[in-house]
């Protein structure tokens, strides 16, 4: 155990939730303060997360697999002119939706417009029959999140207004990974919702105006991590991941073709308000967050599939440690790898307080960036996975909280993107009614009923271990194995109700067709 473990080890079950609390939502900062730079020019370095996504662009310019598609529902009578009004303001405030990407002198640069001419798309399906609307809806934010953009020339930011009647829209928004993160769209709704009840009361924007823009982020990040600082950083997870699984072997329903695909589909999942109080209290009682509990009952149905006791799987951190840079829209997310062992298998418990250990020291050092850490590590590259993992686990604690539009009920969908840029990619989140779930995944290597299964078993795994947390992994397969059994004694069961039916309906009309030929006899 590290000095920093025993340290954490030795306060109480309070305190640690507390720390664990303000490392998972990124309190550490650095002390070197982000000012803006010289606006003489508009041209600028990137930050090391994008300069990863402008080079996997050139690799492949046509991808899709990093636009970040919304798609919110809007009950009222909306004034279209004042929302594209709202958006564009969003656009001036914030230089990042109003920035394109090139090469020049053989290097990657952002170039920031003082200016942008943006406008909405407005499609009309009122003529539509009321049942075909909601298929007409997932067919149009599927298709606009499947436009690349070109970063060198398109707008970065894309939006269409769906027009189902006069009280009744969807507004569909995609942003570029490169220019916004998952923060960053709870950001832009929020703005938007501050700005539309604003300008729709002619008033002015109630919004202050941004200390810094992102671009001072990308200045400041290069000129901080360096030196002494980076290399603490590449140390510690240097030594985290010496030795660690290249792959993680979890069995797919067809090869893995030898360049990495993006052809995804996802599933949901529904966990009850129940379930979701049973799992805060369970973690509350080890002394660990929900996350560290959700991720523990991850990587054990993981170790189910594969039998590794040794699984790296990534996750994902906001990185908005600073408070000048919390209100901004721009690429800060930042990827951590975390190793859980396995071995001596041990009770569900012990497995907590291994995953809190991992989790809190990776926190301690989230702020190497993933791109980095990548070159650093050598490892050999394999262009048909992804590098470090190929399967991920998100909690997501970005400020997407109740939306409050003037005079308007505001709904967000669920967009299918059919993308996925990971094998495997379970992302939760907490609604009202509970903990929700998407399971996004590789569809050229998982068929849908092996996800529905995957995620079966995750819920499975969850009650089972808010009632006995002391169970070992041994005892989880035994569950599982059980589990498997009940369903397909149901799906048998199932199977011949419907045999039973189709049997009795064969009868009743030979029954009849001979009463019938009695009759004309």
């Amino acid at each position: 155990m590290t000095d920093l473990s025993q340290r954490i080890a030795n306060l109480s079950l309070e305190k640690r939730e507390l720390l664990m609390r303000r490392l998972h939502k990124q309190q550490k900062v650095s002390p070197i303060q982000i000012t803006p730079v010289t606006r003489e020019t508009n041209t600028f370095p990137l930050s090391f997360a994008q300069q990863r996504l402008w080079f996997l662009d050139q690799l492949e310019p046509d991808s899709t697999a990093y636009n970040i598609p919304a798609a919110i529902r809007i009950e009222g009578k909306l004034q279209p002119t004042t929302l594209e009004q709202s958006i564009s303001e969003i656009i001036r405030r914030h230089e990042a939706l109003r920035t394109n990407f090139i090469k020049q002198d053989g290097e990657a640069i952002q170039i920031i417009h003082p200016a942008c001419d943006w406008q909405m798309t407005t499609i009309d399906l009122q003529t539509l029959p009321a049942s075909e609307r909601e298929s007409e809806i997932q067919r149009l934010a599927a298709a606009e999140a499947a436009k690349p953009f070109d970063l060198a020339t398109d707008h970065l930011l894309r939006g269409t207004l769906l027009a189902l009647s006069d009280s009744e829209h969807v507004l569909l928004l995609t942003m570029h990974h490169i220019i916004s993160d998952g923060w960053s769209k709870g950001v832009f709704i929020q703005e938007i919702a501050a700005l539309y009840c604003a300008f729709v009361q002619d008033k002015p924007s109630p919004l202050p105006e941004l200390p810094i823009q992102y671009v001072d982020f990308a200045v400041w990040q290069r000129q901080w991590l360096q030196g002494e600082e980076l290399q603490n950083q590449l140390s510690y997870w240097q030594k985290q991941l010496a030795g660690a699984p290249a792959v993680l072997e979890l069995p797919s329903d067809r090869p893995r073709s030898a360049v990495q695909t993006f052809r995804g589909s996802s599933q949901s999942l529904q966990l009850s308000k129940t379930l979701t109080e049973e799992l805060k209290t369970l973690s509350r009682q080890e002394g660990v967050t929900l996350f560290v509990t959700l991720f523990a009952t991850f990587t054990s149905l993981l170790y189910y599939y594969t039998g590794q006791e040794d699984i790296v799987v990534g996750t994902d951190v906001a990185n908005r440690n600073r408070a000048e840079i919390e209100k901004l829209i721009g690429f800060f997310a930042n990827q951590l790898v975390l190793r859980a062992d396995l071995t001596g298998n041990p009770t569900f418990q012990e497995l907590l307080g291994r995953i809190r250990e991992v989790a809190l020291e990776a926190y301690t050092h989230q702020d190497l960036p993933f791109e980095m850490l990548v070159g650093a590590m050598k490892s050999e590259r394999d262009p048909s996975r992804t590098p470090l993992f190929q399967i991920k686990f998100v909690l997501q604690n970005t400020p997407i909280s109740d939306i409050e539009l003037s005079e308007l009920n505001i709904n967000l969908i669920e967009v299918d993107s059919e993308t996925a840029k990971f094998d495997l990619l379970l992302h939760m989140e907490e609604a009202k009614t509970g903990l929700f779930g998407s399971l996004q995944y590789n569809t050229d290597l998982f068929e849908s009923a092996t996800i529905a299964r995957f995620l079966g078993h995750f819920q499975t795994l969850l009650n089972q271990i808010v009632v006995a947390p002391k169970i070992r992994l041994n005892t989880i397969k035994e569950i599982l194995h059980e589990a498997d059994r009940q369903r397909q004694l149901v799906k048998e069961k199932e199977l011949q109700d419907v045999a039973i039916q189709k049997l009795n309906k064969f009868h009743r009309r030979s029954l009849k067709n001979s009463t019938e030929l009695q009759n004309k006899l």
